[in-house]
């Protein structure tokens, strides 16, 4: 099956992540974080690419990059070819170093770009490796070397810093941890922003926009993906909907779905909802109402229709318990 091909054009944003083959380690030691950094500062500089953030965890990376010339896959294919070409040769390993393709996501403007760096600035915060308060003291970021003017000469903030209203200066930045600080820990504030799809699909933008893309590109053959991702999406955003008015009608939020159980009776209550009113998928259900896996999901569900829940049981979901 032939491989779909990139969209690349003048000035496009992207989110670009992979990880390491088999979710190896990648970047276990010093050694090894240091030389992709310097293998991205001198591919953005070979380039002319302008680097928004970056982060590297133990077995990933997340870049925002922007092309201002169309050339994603000709810088890409340098990237990893010479991180892999130089882990291997310290490693004294052969082998591929990456899961596999990169994955690039189109982004449709400076708006969508901002709230991909917070995400980027906030892996390792979600990750539990450091507290929202010290994000910046996290080593493998772009934020320490934004904070302290410590970067390298692609590395930029100017145009999200300015969509968030903020300056690239002292008083910009204290505003812009206290806005990490805030934004950490609203996981409702996180669920409004997107922050679960920001690293899926394949462009992140409005619809309009999405469509535009693809019949502009559809001669690249990205056609049929790009048609069932978008169905997918307006899918996903008619079930999100859904769930929020089934939380207001409740009286509960995103924190209550995260903190109770797996298998809290009105969780169950609000999938049997979604799947009887809009058709929602167990799949979507399982992570979005955080129930645990798919089949857990379907057991609970089985349950609630055989009405083997207990009298209290029945009553904790009457009384919004």
């Amino acid at each position: 099956m032939a491989r779909k091909l990139r969209i690349e054009y003048e000035g496009a944003l992207y989110h670009v992540l992979n990880r390491g083959n088999y979710r190896r380690d990648l970047f276990e030691t010093v050694g090894a974080a240091k030389a992709f950094l310097a293998v991205l500062e001198e591919g953005s500089a070979m380039f002319n690419w302008r680097v928004h953030a970056y982060v590297l965890m133990r077995n990933h990376y997340h870049l925002a990059l922007e092309t201002p010339l169309p050339n994603l896959v000709e810088g890409m294919h340098w990237l990893q070819g010479t991180i892999a070409t130089r882990f291997n040769r310290f490693r004294q390993e052969q082998g591929h170093l990456f899961q596999g393709r990169y994955h690039a996501i189109l982004l449709e403007d400076r708006s969508v770009l901002s709230r991909v760096v917070d995400y980027i600035h906030l892996n390792p915060v979600r990750a539990r490796i450091v507290e929202a308060s010290a994000a910046m003291t996290y080593r493998w970021s772009s934020l320490g070397p934004f904070i302290k003017a410590n970067r390298f000469s692609s590395l930029v903030a100017c145009d999200w810093l300015t969509t968030l209203g903020l300056t690239d200066d002292d008083k910009g930045w204290k505003r812009y941890l206290a806005h990490l600080v805030e934004l950490a820990g609203s996981p409702d504030e996180q669920k409004r922003l997107g922050f679960a799809s920001l690293s899926k699909g394949w462009a992140i933008g409005t619809l309009g926009w999405r469509k535009a893309v693809a019949r502009d590109h559809a001669h690249r053959a990205l056609s049929p993906g790009i048609e069932a991702a978008q169905k997918r999406e307006l899918a996903e955003a008619r079930w999100r909907k859904k769930l929020e008015e089934l939380l207001a009608s409740s009286d509960r939020s995103y924190d209550q779905l995260l903190e109770a159980p797996k298998g809290a009776p009105w969780k169950v209550q609000l999938a049997r909802q979604l799947r009887q009113e809009e058709g929602t998928s167990i799949a979507w259900i399982a992570p979005n109402l955080h129930m645990g896996k798919p089949g857990a999901v379907r057991s609970y569900l089985s349950r609630a229709r055989a009405g083997a829940f207990s009298i209290a049981d029945k009553c904790r979901v009457f009384s919004g318990e």
